[in-house]
């Protein structure tokens, strides 16, 4: 059925983005971000690892920061509008890749948790000498920011949730599949399958130009000699996901919160392996976000009707205004 979604037009984008997903190194190396980039030498689980950040210093600071966090299937590159934009209101941004993602490194053991990386976040911070700072997380960066406020409350502005996931508990669901198979299933990701994947999960059905630059880096790392480190990586934060939900912590969140939910979004994770009438029920972000913004104790819901995943993609001039009225009045 997905199938018949996919006009002509959107396969031949698919084989433009295959023809030219040549390799930009498994971390990146080769693919262009949209500010300067640094390496944090970070040790962790008795490893010596790279931490990539872009650090943006606006020109007319306001002594406030923000720190944007990416989800799964992205790196902080897609961050470059909103920190750009937030930069000009006075704004001091900070967008980690976190270790496996983007240009950090890709460790081949790693005890992957959402802890482990909110904790990697403060010591960037750390690494920065900012005390404090707004918190604001996407998709799989929604948990990690949450995880980030309920341990480090005093470090946090206030917290901000752009359609994140572990909002319901998938394991409740889903059969657990195991990291081998959810590797074995990173191992066959190509441009197409990528781009697939966000044009029925992300943008439901729909499809623009302009979405292409975050099919890139995603099949420019598939397409390495070094991939298997990737997916290896990529499989094992999939098992984070699914065994760390945060939805239980909510009502123990201590600063102000700003929920931006896309109406349209039904992302969730093991959908395709249970029951249809199961799968129907899971990833409802209309409930799921009402719900949520209702446990935490001090929060406003933004529903961006007719928008899916990615809200500031897909609708960037009705993501940014909730968001810096929020941030300007804390």
């Amino acid at each position: 059925m997905f199938a018949r979604i996919l006009s002509t037009t959107l396969l031949l984008s698919i084989g433009t983005i295959a023809s030219a997903a040549e390799p930009a190194g498994y971390r990146l190396e080769n693919y262009e971000y949209p500010f300067p980039v640094t390496m944090m030498k970070l040790e962790s689980q008795r490893q010596k690892l790279e931490m990539a950040y872009m650090d943006l210093q606006p020109a007319t600071p306001d002594g406030e920061t923000v720190v944007l966090l990416h989800g799964k299937n992205f790196c902080g590159a897609y961050w470059g509008r909103t920190a750009g934009d937030l930069a000009d209101k006075g704004y001091r941004v900070v967008i980690p890749d976190q270790i496996g993602f983007g240009k950090s490194s890709k460790p081949e053991h790693y005890q992957f948790s959402i802890h482990a990386l909110a904790d990697n976040t403060r010591a960037l911070l750390d690494e920065l000498h900012i005390k404090k700072a707004h918190i604001l997380g996407h998709s799989m960066g929604g948990m990690v920011a949450t995880r980030f406020v309920l341990m480090f409350p005093e470090r946090s502005e206030s917290l901000v949730l752009e359609n994140p996931i572990g909002l319901e508990d998938w394991k409740r669901l889903v059969p657990y599949p195991g990291i081998e198979q959810w590797y074995a299933n990173e191992l066959k990701a190509d441009a197409e399958s990528i781009k697939a994947y966000q044009v029925k999960s992300y943008y439901h059905g729909t499809w623009k130009p302009d979405y292409e630059k975050w099919v890139e880096p995603l099949a420019r790392m598939a397409a390495s000699e070094n991939y298997e480190r990737v997916a290896w990586d990529q499989a094992l934060t999939y098992d984070m996901i699914y065994t760390q939900p945060v939805v239980y912590e909510f009502p123990l969140v201590k600063v102000p919160a700003l929920l931006i939910i896309g109406q349209l979004d039904r992302t969730a994770l093991g959908k395709n392996s249970v029951p249809e009438e199961i799968a129907k029920t899971m990833g409802n972000y209309p409930e799921l976000g009402r719900r949520t913004a209702a446990a935490i104790p001090a929060c406003k819901l933004v529903e961006l009707e007719g928008v899916g995943h990615l809200p500031h993609v897909e609708a960037y001039d009705r993501f940014l205004p909730p968001l810096l009225e929020f941030l300007d009045a804390k």
